[in-house]
């Protein structure tokens, strides 16, 4: 059982399949356009994205669950803790124009280029703010898609867009963002992905708009057993969305025959070690550590690295060093990652062939063949 050396993690090609664009935004470009547009804040822009830190919901829905969740705060919590949520809002408040758009689109990849080492990156996108309607869908994703043009031009990457779906909405709302996407086809937008908190919003609710991405050829992933203490959710996910990967997927431990399923099937489930949630990062690496054990095919994701703050990195790295992933764990994720990714099939294999050339390489200069 080998374990990875630091190095090789560092230089090892990665891709990232569960990247929120918004939770990418650098403190130093968040104060940036705080102050250039004279944003109303509590404290400083830096200080707040310092003191990040999601409090957790009523502790009575996570007792006796398989991995005991922490009850209590952790001894790294800020005295005033902003949550994810609210800091998202107001970055988004500073977003002026399609400028700005391209902006940390770009950024994002360049950091995921520079830390990580990342060769493909797949974003998570929201609904268009008010204050930016009059870009419309169309020009909002073409905003974002010249900052996936310039980073592919500057650092060698892919990159493909997620059509966020607001679970907080009705089915009816996600249908029609789905039919905007369906619509409105582009290049770089590639599926679609349920999101905000697992608990205010079944997945059921959604099978039309599933349906329809389906039928249009979408990718389709869902943030799953992350909030709710079920593994229900992600059985829904899979035979009612449709679902090719599931993001988070933690509580699929608390049924045995869920985990034989999603271990037969060979289910891919992006996983982030790293949480807003300060108090949860114990119970989020415990919960990896047991679907490592019971076979279950999980790939690191960075999920909000401007927010936590995290790399991909970091996110392969505390795998190894906490959690006791092996080198030939780590090496299978890199390559599941690929084969997870929603590219056209020829750029996908193009993919595969380099990332698994330049790990054959890692794995001779570092002697671990």
């Amino acid at each position: 059982m080998t374990a990875a050396p630091t190095g090789w993690i560092e230089r090892l090609p990665k891709v990232d399949l569960h990247c929120h664009l918004i939770g990418t935004v650098r403190a130093s470009t968040f104060a940036e356009l705080a102050r250039r547009e004279k944003l109303d804040l509590p404290d400083e822009p830096e200080r707040i994205f310092a003191d990040i830190n999601s409090l957790p919901p009523d502790p009575a829905l996570y007792r006796n669950t398989v991995i005991p969740v922490p009850q209590g705060r952790s001894a790294d919590e800020p005295e005033v803790s902003y949550s994810l949520f609210q800091a998202s809002k107001w970055v988004i408040q500073t977003l002026r124009d399609a400028d700005d758009l391209t902006r940390i689109v770009y950024e994002a990849f360049e950091d995921a280029h520079r830390f990580s080492g990342v060769r493909h990156l797949e974003l998570f996108f929201d609904d268009v703010p008010e204050h930016l309607q009059g870009l419309g869908y169309a020009g909002s994703v073409e905003a974002y898609a010249e900052g996936i043009r310039l980073a592919e031009r500057d650092f060698g990457m892919t990159g493909r867009m997620i059509k966020g779906i607001d679970r907080s909405k009705s089915g009816e709302e996600a249908l029609a963002r789905v039919r905007e996407v369906v619509d409105n086809p582009h290049e770089y937008v590639a599926g679609i992905g349920l999101d905000n908190l697992e608990t205010v919003g079944p997945p059921e609710r959604f099978a039309d708009a599933y349906r329809l991405a389906g039928e249009a050829g979408l990718g389709r992933t869902a943030h799953s057993s992350e909030h709710s203490p079920t593994a229900q959710n992600t059985i829904t996910c899979l035979d009612m969305l449709g679902c090719d990967r599931i993001d988070h997927g933690y509580y699929v431990l608390e049924d045995p025959e869920v985990i034989a399923r999603v271990r037969d099937e060979d289910v891919t489930f992006t996983v982030g070690s790293t949480t807003s949630r300060r108090s949860w990062r114990p119970w989020r690496r415990a919960s990896i550590r047991a679907m490592l054990d019971e076979g279950l095919g999980v790939i690191p994701c960075s999920d909000d690295p401007g927010m936590f703050p995290t790399t991909l990195t970091n996110e392969y790295r505390i795998l190894s060093e906490q959690i006791g992933a092996t080198h030939a764990q780590l090496r299978l994720m890199a390559l599941r990652a690929v084969d997870a990714c929603w590219l056209p099939d020829d750029e996908k294999a193009r993919l595969r062939r380099t990332v698994e050339d330049e790990i054959s390489e890692l794995d001779r200069e570092f002697a671990l063949v």
